[in-house]
């Protein structure tokens, strides 16, 4: 039977596995709310969420302070969206037009007009004011965090922010 000592040299600690055990608990379902909101479903957001995790275990001993593993992380997730992204619009340009991905009819079902109505805006929106909204809204990042996660300046993640929301807004009252 292994014990402790019978890790192989360079494996992660017990504590590095209690520290992403813990991190995957307390923030897992955040991470695939806003992977869904980027990339627009599920199972892709799961996918991204897993690999983030991933990545964070096999570079969590070359981290020096692990404070920075939930930056780590979200940083992943929005690279993963955005590579699934990149990798649909390759697909998309080898083979025919049609509608763009929607929403699963579950999805749409469950969530009602005003929710698919908003969005739908969103999906409208460029990428960079996706990111900046989901990490504002659906993690409650503040703007000095979002900035981090995305590698630009809090001027910007303020002004995508509102020119995004100003959108949104023009966008829902011109579908009434």
């Amino acid at each position: 039977m292994p014990t402790n000592t019978d890790r192989a040299p360079g494996a992660p600690s017990e504590a590095t596995e209690q520290l992403v055990s813990d991190l995957f608990r307390a923030h897992a379902l955040g991470l695939i709310r806003v992977a869904v909101l980027l990339t627009g479903d599920q199972p892709s957001a799961e996918d991204v969420v897993q690999d983030a995790f991933i990545g964070l275990y096999r570079a969590l001993p070359r981290i020096r302070d692990q404070a920075k593993a939930l930056p780590y992380l979200r940083t992943s997730v929005i690279n993963g969206a955005r590579s699934v992204l990149r990798a649909r619009k390759r697909a998309a340009l080898r083979r025919i037009p049609h509608e763009p991905p929607v929403w699963s009819a579950e999805s749409a079902a469950m969530a009602g007009e005003d929710r698919r109505a908003v969005l739908t805006a969103v999906a409208r929106l460029p990428r960079r004011a996706r990111e900046v909204l989901a990490l504002r809204y659906y993690l409650d990042l503040p703007d000095h965090e979002i900035a981090a996660a995305l590698g630009v300046s809090r001027g910007t993640v303020s002004s995508t922010a509102s020119r995004a929301l100003t959108t949104l807004a023009r966008d829902l009252r011109e579908e009434q």
